[in-house]
């Protein structure tokens, strides 16, 4: 958000260039653009599997649901995405914590056997290295849809938003552990583990984690759908909702596959492209900050001379 700003930037693609030059942001937007793309078939996928795991429905209905609901709100075009966010982020932001927060104080203990016997691994880094690459791939979508936002809010606000944002889904992360850790070994079970454990607080919890996975998968499909059409749009010069039919149509073959053999294959690939563009940003941000106070600390030796 802070370059977005200082840049004058609503756009990743124009982010990328004065961070990463010409050439290396073309190879950048390449790779992210293919993310993006198969990023809309793993949210479809994904509907497909709340629907078929938890809603005792067709995986075919799931997905054909996911795809209307994002054609229909990315129609509007860059009003669609801001306004689909601002409606159902909060919604979703305010069931989730309810309904993992009685998931937490609701869990039941654990013998320490059984944690063991299903969790225990050997001492290795892999969850270091997943915990990076976990970051690393939802930062480059939030960088998508952020810098779309810098028309729309000051500079001062979006950081705010960031931070807040960030602390949040930080206590999500928090409460979803150790409401699932009173559910093990059979949550192991489920893709959407989470939705299981709803399922035995009350079918009405059920209900609503459903709508509220639901509303996250959208959300990611808009964001993914939005990114990946305005920049083919513009790329072969063909009109926007046109571009969006074509994208979220090609997309459908590849949803139909597992989304858990999706998650597994595609997103670890792609958080190193994301680690790249983090890197990048990290960058201009410190040496804008680091010039910033340079600055600052040299014209306030003036005023004391």
């Amino acid at each position: 958000m802070r370059l977005a700003h200082r840049y004058k930037v609503s756009n990743y693609q124009d982010l990328l260039v004065i961070m990463g030059g010409s050439k290396a942001s073309r190879i950048i937007d390449l790779g992210l653009a293919l993310f993006l793309f198969l990023g809309i078939s793993t949210m479809l996928s994904a509907s497909g599997a709340v629907f078929r795991e938890h809603l005792h429905s067709s995986r075919n209905l799931g997905i054909g649901a996911a795809y209307l609901a994002v054609l229909a709100a990315l129609l509007a075009g860059k009003r669609g995405l801001v306004w689909s966010y601002n409606i159902l982020v909060p919604i979703k932001i305010v069931l989730l914590l309810i309904i993992t927060a009685t998931a937490t104080f609701q869990a039941r203990q654990v013998e320490p056997d059984v944690m063991t016997a299903f969790i225990y691994t050997p001492i290795k880094m892999d969850w270091l290295m997943a915990a990076f690459l976990y970051v690393a791939y939802n930062f480059a979508l939030a960088m998508v849809v952020l810098t779309e936002y810098q028309p729309l809010t000051s500079c001062r606000a979006g950081i705010m938003g960031a931070a807040c944002g960030g602390l949040i889904l930080g206590g999500l992360v928090v409460l979803m552990f150790t409401g699932l850790s009173g559910y093990l070994p059979v949550v192991f079970h489920y893709q959407i583990p989470m939705l299981y454990v709803a399922g035995m607080l009350s079918p009405s919890a059920k209900l609503i984690y459903s709508l509220v996975l639901w509303i996250g998968i959208i959300t990611t499909a808009i964001a993914n759908a939005y990114g990946i059409t305005q920049r083919v749009a513009h790329l072969i010069g063909i009109r926007y909702n046109l571009c969006l039919l074509c994208c979220l149509t090609l997309a459908l073959p590849v949803a139909t596959q597992s989304f858990s053999s999706l998650v597994g294959s595609i997103y670890p690939v792609f958080g190193l492209l994301g680690c790249s563009i983090l890197a990048m940003v990290l960058y201009w941000s410190g040496k804008d900050i680091i010039g910033e106070i340079y600055y600052n600390i040299k014209n306030l030796r003036h005023r004391e001379c």
